[in-house]
Formats: C-alpha cells, sequence, structure tokens
C-alpha cells in the first residue's frame, strides 16, 4: 500500500504517534510509531534534509531557513480518517530508501512484514518532520534527537495541531 495523504497526531493513552494513511484508492490503515521507533528514524531523515543543501557556510541557517519556508508553506486539510474497523498496526521497524529527489519509507511490521510506504520529497518531508517535532513536544518526550535547525524554528501549536494537517 503506498499512502498518497497522511494524518500524524499523538495520543496520550497508547503514548505513540498514531499515521492514519490513505492510498489512490482511498483504503485507509493505522500506523503506530513508538517513541524509540522515532529516535532511530529522525536523524536519518534530518541528515538526508541536510545532504540536499551541503556543507557550505552557514549550513545550519541555511537548513533553519528551508525548514522555515516549508512549515510556512503548511496548509490545514480534512484529516485522513479511519472507521473503526481498520485495525491499527505497531511498526517494528521502518527501511528509509534515499533518492536524489526525496525518501521513501518502508513501513514494517512483525516478521518484517510490508505494511505501507510513503514516498516524500525534501519540502513535504521537512513539513512532515515539524509535524513529528510538535507531537515531541505535545508528548513530553526528550528532543535530543532533532537538529538544531529543526529546535530553532517557530513550533506548530497546539491550535495548529489540532487541524491536524495532511500531507499529500
Amino acid at each position: 500500500m503506498e499512502l498518497q495523504r497522511i494524518t500524524t497526531d499523538y495520543h496520550e493513552e497508547q503514548d505513540r504517534l498514531r499515521l492514519t494513511g490513505e492510498d489512490f484508492q482511498h483504503t485507509t490503515t493505522v500506523l503506530w510509531l513508538t517513541q524509540r521507533l522515532l529516535g532511530r528514524m529522525v536523524p536519518h531523515l534530518c541528515h538526508w534534509l541536510e545532504g540536499q543543501l551541503g556543507n557550505a557556510p552557514l549550513a545550519d541557517v541555511r537548513q533553519e531557513m528551508a525548514q522555515q519556508q516549508a512549515q510556512a508553506q503548511l496548509e490545514p486539510q480534512v484529516p485522513v480518517r479511519a472507521d473503526a474497523q481498520t485495525p491499527g498496526t505497531l511498526v517494528q521497524s521502518v527501511d528509509i530508501q534515499a533518492t536524489s529527489s526525496g525518501v521513501v519509507l518502508v513501513f514494517k511490521g512483525a516478521h518484517a512484514q510490508v505494511l505501507a510506504s510513503l514516498r516524500l520529497q525534501a519540502t513535504p518531508l521537512r513539513q512532515w518532520l515539524a509535524i513529528v517535532h510538535a507531537q515531541f513536544a505535545q508528548a513530553q518526550w526528550p528532543t535530543t534527537v532533532w537538529p538544531a535547525w529543526v529546535q530553532a524554528v517557530q513550533p506548530i501549536t497546539t491550535t495548529d495541531l489540532q487541524h491536524r494537517p495532511v500531507l499529500h
């Protein structure tokens, strides 16, 4: 299942992020992401973004500006909703396949079963990371996995999160 739209939100009772995704046929899936798994994913995704702008002088400033611009372009949209019968699956691992134009996240469950994939170019990846960063803050999870250029940008507010931004 290749996801085309996603909604990411934090659930306090689960202490996990819920990624609700929809494919081309409007089939939905619910994936649960733990703090531990996200803590491993975030550095790899940020490193890919850093490689896109290079290590030129003022690289952190350029990253911060690119992050700020991506967040400014993020518009709330109708969230992806799963019905009550849609089972949620705990993601055990994520393969990150980097290309020159973006990354593909392949979410895997038990026994390395592929659950779904998500293709993100740089700007949507930055937007999704901004959402995940805001969810880290809401969950009161440690933010040590985030580079300074993400933490320096004005975070998405709780009010923004209530709109549950969706990426296409």
